[in-house]
């Protein structure tokens, strides 16, 4: 592991923690919620407003930056961070969620994944070894692997080949990785970040986290797979069971989740890193998250005569200086401006959840605060 990658473990309560990863552009402190840059920017929110509502790192998509506007050039803008003007720490994923989630424009083999470009049509071919190269390319200071993330639903066998796959294939990332950081040894400072798969087979879940860790010394530790389509108690039961079988001084990093309330009942199972596109794809369909009234859509005409802010307990700029009536107004008008209002409240949202979590780990009360604001969030109906 990269001596500029580490993790200090602050606080436990139960399996619920708190701590603080370094990485080579500063430090971020968990549990965290991490914005989606898919395309290299969080839709709607400039890296200013970012800053604002408090997010410390961002992610970008390995696959959608490969195809537009190419790795190459973004390496030639300067780097992922130059490129998006953003200073604090960056992950990419591995695009593998992306191009297995394009059945029928696409085939899986032993060496790889062949696609077709959902922008063109154009063919490609992803390979442990040829991902690795965009990912180093980028920059980010975190990258993932390679994986196969199989369907949500999956039968036994279908979860066994993708383990027995992203296991070859994670072997062929951390060769090749390293290779890469030689040839190039004044090259950015990055993590390699393995993923677990298994489904919701709890022995393929075990085996799995068993065999990853056996195959190198990793800066955190990332699990996949368990937001395609799975029943809630199915991830829950997943996260208790992996909770044992991961180090304690590495960060927990659970791939794509990221609803108010999933956050909450992950922490308390051992989750330190979260992602997901659902604050700002919410925000364009004029959805915004509170407490005391679950999810809200804010084109219904309740909201017409307004005047209270999205969350009254809120301290985002769109809380602190507009109301409901307005916004309602903007959505049913059609202004983007409620998007970018809307997005900039559930960033932080999430961001005060993951504040809040942080500060109740250390006082050693977190799972009375987070089933109290469990209980007022789904009254709601949520």
């Amino acid at each position: 592991m990269s001596a500029s990658f580490s993790f200090d473990l602050l606080a436990t309560d139960g399996a619920a923690r708190t701590g603080r990863f370094h990485t080579p552009h500063g430090p971020v402190d968990t549990p965290v919620f991490m914005p989606v840059g898919t395309l290299g920017a969080v839709k709607h929110v400039s890296p200013g407003e970012l800053e604002g509502v408090g997010a410390s790192m961002i992610l970008a998509n390995t696959y959608h930056l490969f195809l537009r506007p190419g790795h190459k050039v973004v390496r030639e803008l300067g780097g992922l961070h130059a490129f998006m003007r953003w200073d604090g720490p960056t992950l990419t994923d591995s695009g593998g969620f992306q191009v297995f989630s394009l059945e029928g424009i696409r085939r899986i083999d032993d060496d790889g994944v062949e696609f077709q470009s959902h922008i063109d049509g154009s063919r490609h071919r992803f390979t442990p070894e040829s991902v690795m190269r965009i990912e180093r390319t980028l920059g980010a200071d975190v990258i993932m692997a390679f994986d196969e993330c199989p369907p949500g639903g999956c039968d036994r066998a279908t979860a066994e080949r993708a383990n027995e796959r992203t296991l070859r294939w994670l072997e062929r990332c951390r060769r090749f990785f390293a290779t890469l950081c030689a040839r190039e040894p004044d090259g950015p400072e990055q993590a390699l970040v393995p993923v677990i798969q298994g489904n919701v087979f709890d022995d393929l879940r075990r085996e799995h986290a068993r065999q990853v860790l056996e195959v190198g010394d990793w800066p955190a530790l990332a699990i996949g797979g368990l937001s395609v389509g799975e029943a809630k108690p199915d991830m829950w039961r997943t996260l208790e069971v992996l909770d044992p079988e991961l180090p304690a001084d590495r960060p927990r990093y659970l791939m794509g989740v990221g609803y108010p309330d999933d956050l909450l009942e992950a922490i308390g199972r051992g989750i330190d890193m979260f992602d997901c596109v659902a604050p700002t794809r919410n925000a364009r369909h004029g959805t915004a998250w509170t407490v005391d009234e679950g999810q809200v859509n804010l084109k219904a005409a309740r909201f017409k005569r307004d005047r209270r802010p999205i969350d009254p307990g809120c301290d985002c700029f769109a809380c602190l200086r507009f109301d409901r009536a307005y916004l309602r107004h903007l959505v049913v008008a059609g202004e983007h401006f409620a998007h970018r209002l809307i997005s900039i409240h559930n960033l932080r949202f999430l961001v005060r959840i993951a504040e809040q979590a942080r500060a109740h780990v250390r006082a050693g009360d977190y799972y009375l605060w987070s089933a109290d604001w469990l209980e007022r969030y789904r009254s709601a109906g949520v």
